[in-house]
């Protein structure tokens, strides 16, 4: 079965009460598209995350608020900020990195917030891929077998996986390439 490859630039999803203080109370944030997967958006709204190493003026904010602040960085990121964030799920941020995000209200250190996403193939049941929630599996991508690639189901899942930039990049893949599970 083909999969579609969707590829993830850095970015940061925002709690209320730190979009409260980057951005102001009850900000609205404005939708610039919609993400692959559903209830999903980028905004037009971008922070600066920064550490004393490094930083990236355009960090994209992603909608809509989630409980928790999480960046989401690549392993190319990381060196240029001069941290090494683990490899977790989304929302998995016990003992993560932390960093500065600066927006135009203020700037915040959020302790604990920035991550590596691990690979992940999104599906939901009715994509019958053959394997359930939480397994790790291993796909082909363009003839090169990239392992540890983690299954996320959801009622709500579109069928793709997710990758950052810097595995994007090891792999030869684009947004809209497709790769196989082995």
């Amino acid at each position: 079965m083909k999969i579609r490859v969707g590829v993830s630039n850095r970015h940061i999803h925002l709690c209320k009460k730190d979009a409260d203080m980057l951005f102001g109370t009850d900000y609205e944030f404005k939708k610039r598209n919609d993400l692959s997967q559903v209830g999903e958006y980028a905004c037009e709204e971008v922070v600066k995350v920064s550490t004393s190493k490094g930083e990236f003026p355009y960090v994209r904010v992603l909608g809509p608020l989630r409980d928790y602040t999480q960046v989401e960085i690549s392993q190319d990121d990381a060196m240029v900020l001069g941290i090494d964030p683990p490899i977790r799920d989304s929302g998995d941020l016990e003992n993560s990195e932390s960093v500065w995000i600066s927006g135009p209200n203020g700037k915040i250190y959020k302790e604990n917030c920035c991550i590596r996403a691990n690979r992940h193939i999104h599906c939901n049941k009715l994509d019958n891929i053959g394997h359930n929630n939480r397994d790790i599996v291993k796909v082909n991508a363009n003839g090169k077998i990239m392992d540890d690639v983690h299954i996320k189901m959801g009622d709500n899942f579109k069928l793709e996986l997710h990758i950052d930039k810097s595995d994007a990049l090891l792999y030869g893949l684009n947004n809209g390439d497709y790769i196989e599970i082995e």
